[in-house]
């Protein structure tokens, strides 16, 4: 069945009549017809915690933390993974990501399996074929192989890193040339590359992903932002994380003051996010005592900063409604009124109303699987239905686990966010209802993730 994108609008009022009036979006389209730019800004592995706002000024994040002053923010905002490539996949086509093929995350040992379906349609696929310009700074990590690149998946500009990489020596490929041997601090490389990108289409509509690879490991940053922060108590590894995020986050300041300097800011949606959790093998962090890490669907491994800045166009404010990576590529489509037609099944909703005001979706459930290998949907899944979260219990990141015979676990988020205490046989009932409700996507995403490709 082929659905017109264009129709979200309508199809999402549908949905949200439950609150009692449905919000209208129209509001958001710019006055005089123009369509917005889009800039989506990924950073990897950092965590809610990481952002000074949410910290308490452990860090120093002053420009994130005036975007989010500027932005409606997700407050139960949710990756499409709890690890990098997956979650990527999730946010460019709205799809969970086994129906697009990206499961897991070593390319050169599964390239079969972190490599987004030739029949999956990309957000720059939808913004390319009607007019817009799109570029991709940073990280891709959705498919190895000519047929895969960046350049093949709607993207007109590629500027990225090829691992493995230092921050200090890496290799970039630049619309599919390979240059060896880059120096400098591949952070402010990106940035510079991404305020190129807005220059240079400040006069036309433009789609700009800068995907960074702060603070991934390797754990690299200048001697002076990391010697603060050890004079602030702590250790090399968490100073190292926090002056790597300090040296984003003056980047992404740099951008944004671009923006304002081309008078491009009631013409743009920016959003900010994370790609999952913080990597455990990094150390401990403050992450507001959520349990879990990248690698496991537990909320810190999947929890994440959401911001959304349409400046003059949307009020600034907190949203407590559940969002999804699923749910960005609908929003960016009905954001910039595409009429684009795709005969794959979106998994998510545009947020677009919620932009506008508090209303309340109806109710949906959101999911979320990851092992590494092949998928085991007895490992590391989970299901939100409401306030309550059914787990099947993280085991091991080893590849291709075997069955798990762990019982499910229940949590009532409304009342314990940290996921402390198990309530499963309080509500035998509802633990029955999920465990069904997730065996039932499984089944239908494993069908999808292994259909016969027709191309793009």
């Amino acid at each position: 069945m082929r659905k017109t994108l264009a129709v979200l609008a309508s199809l999402w009022v549908s949905i949200a009549s439950s609150s009692g009036q449905a919000p209208s979006a129209t509001d958001l389209h710019s006055d005089d017809g123009e369509r917005p730019n889009v800039i989506l800004i990924l950073a990897d592995d950092l965590a809610v915690g990481d952002l000074s706002h949410r910290n308490n000024g452990l860090t120093r994040t002053p420009n994130l933390d005036r975007l989010a002053t500027q932005s409606v923010r997700f407050r139960n905002a949710y990756s499409g993974s709890c690890v990098c490539a997956p979650a990527r996949a999730a946010l460019l086509t709205g799809r969970y990501p086994h129906r697009t093929g990206v499961v897991t995350l070593n390319q050169e040992r599964y390239p079969d399996l972190t490599r987004l379906r030739a029949d999956e349609t990309t957000i720059a696929n939808a913004l390319s074929d009607r007019g817009y310009a799109t570029g991709l700074v940073g990280k891709w990590h959705c498919g190895m192989g000519e047929k895969y690149h960046p350049l093949r998946r709607g993207f007109d500009e590629f500027a990225g890193f090829i691992g493995p990489n230092t921050y200090r020596r890496y290799r970039l490929d630049v619309n599919g040339m390979v240059s060896e041997a880059n120096e400098g601090y591949l952070t402010e490389e990106l940035t510079d590359r991404a305020v190129d990108f807005v220059r240079r289409h400040q006069d036309h509509p433009f789609f700009l992903h800068l995907a960074h690879y702060a603070p991934h490991r390797p754990l690299e940053a200048p001697e002076e932002v990391v010697r603060f922060y050890q004079e602030q108590g702590f250790d090399e590894s968490t100073a190292t994380i926090y002056a790597m995020v300090e040296v984003m986050d003056r980047g992404i300041g740099k951008l944004l003051d671009e923006l304002k300097q081309l008078k491009l800011d009631s013409r743009t949606l920016v959003i900010f996010a994370s790609d999952n959790g913080p990597d455990p093998l990094t150390g401990e962090r403050f992450n507001e005592g959520r349990r879990g890490t990248k690698y496991q669907i537990y909320e810190g491994g999947i929890r994440i900063p959401l911001f959304l800045r349409w400046s003059g166009k949307i009020e600034p404010g907190d949203r407590d409604t559940p969002a999804h990576f699923v749910d960005l590529f609908p929003t960016i489509v009905e954001a910039c009124r595409l009429d684009y037609e795709t005969s794959l099944l979106l998994d998510g909703v545009s947020l677009l109303g919620l932009l506008d005001d508090n209303s309340v979706l109806s109710q949906r459930s959101l999911f979320w699987q990851w092992n590494r290998g092949l998928p085991n949907y007895t490992h590391n899944a989970a299901i939100r239905d409401g306030g309550f979260k059914l787990i099947r219990p993280y085991v091991t990141r080893t590849a291709n686990p075997k069955d798990s015979r762990q019982s499910p676990q229940l949590f009532d988020l409304t009342k314990d966010e940290t996921e402390q205490n198990d309530v499963s046989a309080k509500h035998p009932q509802r633990v029955n209802e999920m465990l069904r409700q997730l065996d039932q996507w499984s089944r239908n995403v494993e069908r999808d993730r292994v259909r016969k490709s027709k191309g793009r």
